[in-house]
């Protein structure tokens, strides 16, 4: 009989100030961007033991996104975005990302302009 157990975990509102956008109003400065992560994890390999190590650490996953998220410019929510993905995709057990990248301050007229790329 198959598994049916789903196993992922969530890191939402992920907050980073970035050097971002096309317009030369988003170049002048960096801007905030939220960053939400859906991680799904391999189901055959659900810790054993109460123990971190035997665990994909939330803290390696913020660190790894907010590394990236400074390490220089990006013109599109979309490079910034498949950077992360790769990134996390890349990490020990996961079997799948959705990451979403908004800029909520970019115009005053809309609450964010969000990205969306999910293998999930």
């Amino acid at each position: 009989m198959p598994n049916s157990l789903k196993r992922h975990f969530q890191l939402y509102g992920i907050e980073v100030i970035c050097s971002i956008g096309i317009h030369s109003f988003e170049r002048e400065k960096p801007q905030r961007i939220l960053i939400d992560l859906d991680v799904h994890l391999d189901p055959y390999n659900e810790p054993n033991a109460d123990n971190i190590a035997e665990a994909l650490d939330y803290d390696t996953v913020r660190s790894a996104v907010l590394d990236l998220s400074k390490s220089r410019h990006f013109d599109l929510q979309e490079t910034l975005a498949r950077q992360i993905f790769d990134l996390v995709q890349k990490m020990p057990s996961v079997i799948g990302v959705s990451v979403r990248t908004c800029k909520p301050d970019v115009y005053a007229d809309i609450r964010e302009a969000a990205y969306i790329l999910s293998n999930c």
